[in-house]
């Protein structure tokens, strides 16, 4: 412990020695998370590095101990007296002056409000074991005169279960992120090529619906759940073609597609006009009418309750609804024109709709599968 100390104390001089080591290690990090965000479809606008936030954040430690929202004890630590609030005493600088990652969260959240200065709120998306953090930091936010602070959020997600148990970085049952996403991607080929509709498809094409199926079985099944809750992960079960699953919805749009080029290749032209063109429907129609009528206020629901699982089961209410219809009307044995044109354009929307939904989940949805 003595020897990080000093380290840190190293670090913080800007001892040269120390500076490449740690720019060295940080590189094999930031490499590793690159490679991994970009297969995982994930970007970001601006990134902050606590290495760049931690002056800031002992600036304005300083600034409190000075206008006396803080105070030192003897050995030169800083402290914040949270006691009052029903919590406790928080170290913000220990005695040697070094930061903790609570000066480094002040600073942060600092900069964010600085250089986006329109945002309304700052939503911090981390797990529930850092709770009593976030409310410690958002309290400090305030005694240093933010009003913004009230704006703060902290999206406390569930833990993620195992069939074989939690998974502990500490214990070593953590699941690395590459590996899962290679495991689900090999396991959607390994189904794909046993469906046996791809055999006009090049090797390349069926790599990338299988990367397609699999990261989206992934991130449907760990979205579907409310995010306060704690969950299950079962890569088995989340890769299935039927059931509550990514891959049932990408399947149902790739199957409205194969209905869109046969429509196309009859003639068949479809528009928006022929939704209100007819004056009789089925109760699968209807049904699937409400649910996209309803859409937009599946939208207002997912942002108030900060719940992508609103859009997942939406997506998967809808894609389920479009089945039933499916499976009870032959869409082209219909003798009616003016229905006929419905149900196209119908199906249209349909896809149209769980495109856009699974797009807000990160979710791409293929167009033959």
């Amino acid at each position: 412990m003595q020897q990080a100390v000093e380290m840190l104390l190293k670090w913080e001089a800007k001892d040269p020695e120390t500076i490449q080591l740690w720019k060295t290690m940080n590189g094999w990090v930031y490499d590793g998370f690159t490679s991994t965000y970009k297969r995982m479809g994930v970007d970001f606008e601006k990134l902050y590095y606590e290495s760049e936030t931690y002056l800031l954040g002992k600036e304005e430690v300083i600034r409190g101990v000075e206008n006396g929202a803080f105070f030192k004890k003897e050995d030169g630590s800083v402290w914040v007296d949270l006691t009052g609030d029903g919590l406790d005493q928080k170290v913000l600088l220990r005695s040697g002056g070094t930061s903790v990652y609570m000066t480094q969260d002040i600073g942060t959240a600092i900069l964010r409000f600085r250089d986006f200065p329109k945002i309304g709120r700052q939503v911090y998306t981390v797990g529930n074991e850092q709770e009593y953090h976030f409310k410690v930091l958002f309290l400090i936010l305030a005694k240093l005169g933010y009003s913004w602070a009230k704006e703060c959020y902290h999206l406390s997600y569930g833990m993620v279960d195992l069939p074989t148990g939690k998974m502990k970085s500490r214990e070593g049952t953590v699941v690395d992120a590459d590996d899962l996403m290679e495991e689900m991607a090999s396991e959607a080929e390994k189904q794909t090529r046993e469906l046996g509709k791809i055999e006009d498809m090049s090797d390349q094409e069926i790599k990338d619906l299988s990367e397609m199926v699999g990261l989206g079985a992934l991130k449907f099944f760990l979205l579907k759940v409310d995010p306060k809750k704690r969950m299950m992960f079962d890569p088995n079960e989340s890769i299935q073609l039927q059931g509550h699953t990514g891959p049932f919805i990408q399947y149902t749009h790739a199957r409205i597609k194969a209905i869109l080029r046969k429509a196309a290749s009859l003639g068949i032209e479809a528009k928006a006009d022929d939704l209100i063109n007819v004056n009789t429907l089925e109760p699968a129609e209807r049904e699937a009418l409400f649910l996209i009528n309803s859409y937009t206020n599946k939208l207002q629901e997912a942002a108030k309750e900060y719940s992508p699982a609103v859009i997942a089961n939406y997506a998967y209410d809808l894609a389920k609804e479009y089945n039933q219809f499916y499976q009870s009307i032959p869409i082209f044995n219909e003798s009616d024109p003016a229905k006929l044109k419905f149900r196209i354009a119908f199906s249209q929307v349909v896809a149209d709709t769980i495109k856009k939904a699974m797009s807000l989940l990160g979710i791409q949805v293929p167009e033959r599968m």
